[in-house]
């Protein structure tokens, strides 16, 4: 499984280099996301633009990345560069669209991290 990680301060964007997200590469790409987790990573973007095609194994993987990662005190998952139609319409389909966060751009997605970071912050008992 080919894919890029851009380690920043307050998140890491996980890019996948594949054009397929399916029953080959879901197990890899899961156990990448596990150990990015044990790692202490919590704020996960997930950069699909290259992947023109998902199947059920490539959605439980972004699933597994969602329950990873979204955590309403430590951390966030954020899906960007979901461009390509099949890959658009299947999201659609499966209504993951109404459970996850997904943004068009990249830069979107780094200012919803900073946007629930602030609001953990923000609503952080005073009494900590």
């Amino acid at each position: 499984m080919k894919f890029s990680l851009n380690k920043q301060e307050r998140y890491t964007v996980f890019r996948m280099d594949e054009t397929n997200l399916n029953a080959l590469v879901a197990p890899d790409l899961k156990s990448e996301l596990v150990y990015l987790n044990n790692e202490g990573v919590q704020n996960l973007i997930f950069d699909i633009s290259p992947v023109e095609y998902v199947d059920s194994s490539g959605l439980s993987a972004i699933l597994t990345a969602n329950r990873l990662f979204a955590n309403d005190e430590q951390g966030c998952f954020v899906l960007t560069g979901v461009e390509h139609d099949a890959v658009k319409r299947l999201i659609e389909i499966s209504r993951l669209n109404t459970v996850l966060p997904i943004t068009p751009t990249l830069e979107e997605a780094r200012d919803y991290i900073f946007m629930q970071e602030l609001e953990r912050e923000i609503s952080k008992d005073p009494e900590e």
